[in-house]
């Protein structure tokens, strides 16, 4: 996958949208690695201490709202990408009960600007849209929801995403159908849905691991709600992995692959949050919580991904199970904490020496 990887975007010029949060910070270096140049584009970094600022990454970083329009035409004609991976969001589903036109007008509207301005570009010739596995009409399956599922939203946060979908469908077959392809436009467009990520460099405020960290830090307990919640979890590099392998073969001009895709766990990686506290706790023995299930906004008890098409298609896989997402989080974190070391590097190199093994992204 490594060298693969490396042929698609070595020297290439990518627009990462988010890159100053967890999972844009993450992708943001790995394409430097592969020699990516890279152009991200999103708000301030929203926590101190974060990922993006630790990393110290060597790219063109314009902070910027993609409500701005004209700033962001700006950027994508100076820039000059060939891919887009589209990440800014606001991705918090509580916020999303106290804000939720903040959370439709940045999730749905900046998304229109952003397809909007790559429509006019001349030099994109593939994006790929993230949202989330929060875009399905949950109705509690024990199946994992597929790509031709119905989307929907129970909150704000989750019908934000699944307008998303939708949009981005749109755009897809009103202005560069697959099918027309090389000769009434020269654009690939897909998006890309992904379960809950664990991994270092999170401080997302209202979110899991961010929350029992943090605690951990100071000393104290977390306050966790929802401790038999069921969610499909893996370590960001596996999502990352999937946006990659698709992104490199659209710019390859595969045609049948813009489309949607889910790049979730395998079935042991959706388990409660519960048991992931408790599998926390084993990597770094200052975790602590305590539960509170009372009065709190609804969100789904469930919720599972299948990925058979990213499997069949594109020869992606989860790479590493929940035993060693698990591991590798609490040790990012007790290595920030205890030792002021920052893991990414190695972490990223473990990683991609595991999809090599693995043969992730080659027989299919």
């Amino acid at each position: 996958m490594k060298s693969l990887l490396a042929r698609a975007y070595g020297k290439r010029k990518v627009l990462v949208t988010g890159h100053t949060g967890f999972k844009g910070s993450w992708l943001a270096f790995w394409l430097s690695k592969l020699g990516a140049k890279v152009t991200g584009y999103s708000l301030e970094p929203p926590t101190r201490p974060n990922h993006f600022e630790l990393l110290e990454l060597d790219c063109a970083s314009v902070l910027a709202d993609l409500r701005d329009q004209t700033r962001l035409r700006e950027t994508i004609e100076a820039q000059r990408p060939e891919i887009v991976f589209h990440l800014a969001a606001q991705a918090i589903v509580r916020k999303s009960y106290s804000d939720p036109a903040e959370t439709f007008s940045s999730n749905v509207t900046g998304l229109v600007n952003l397809l909007e301005a790559c429509r006019k570009s001349e030099s994109v010739t593939a994006l790929v849209v993230v949202t989330s596995d929060k875009c399905y009409d949950n109705r509690g399956l024990r199946r994992g929801y597929r790509e031709q599922d119905a989307m929907g939203g129970y909150d704000p946060y989750s019908a934000s995403k699944g307008c998303a979908e939708i949009i981005a469908s749109s755009y897809r077959r009103s202005f560069f159908p697959p099918e027309a392809y090389g000769r009434s436009h020269r654009l690939l467009l897909a998006s890309a849905r992904a379960g809950n990520v664990l991994g270092g460099g999170d401080w997302g405020q209202d979110r899991l691991v961010p929350d029992v960290v943090k605690a951990a830090a100071t000393g104290g307990r977390a306050l966790i709600r929802y401790p038999q919640s069921i969610r499909p979890w893996q370590h960001v590099l596996d999502p990352l992995s999937g946006y990659l392998l698709l992104g490199a073969r659209l710019l390859e001009g595969h045609a049948q692959l813009a489309g949607a895709w889910n790049f979730g766990p395998s079935a042991t990686g959706a388990v409660s949050v519960a048991k992931i506290l408790k599998m926390l706790s084993k990597g770094w023995d200052k975790i602590d919580w305590r539960f509170d299930e009372g009065g709190h906004p609804h969100e789904a008890a469930v919720l599972r991904l299948d990925c058979e098409k990213a499997r069949s298609q594109l020869g992606w896989r989860p790479v590493w199970d929940i035993g060693k997402t698990i591991w590798a989080t609490a040790a990012w974190y007790r290595g920030f904490y205890e030792e002021q070391k920052i893991l990414t590097a190695g972490q990223s190199e473990e990683y991609q020496k595991d999809a090599e093994a693995a043969e992730v992204g080659g027989r299919r």
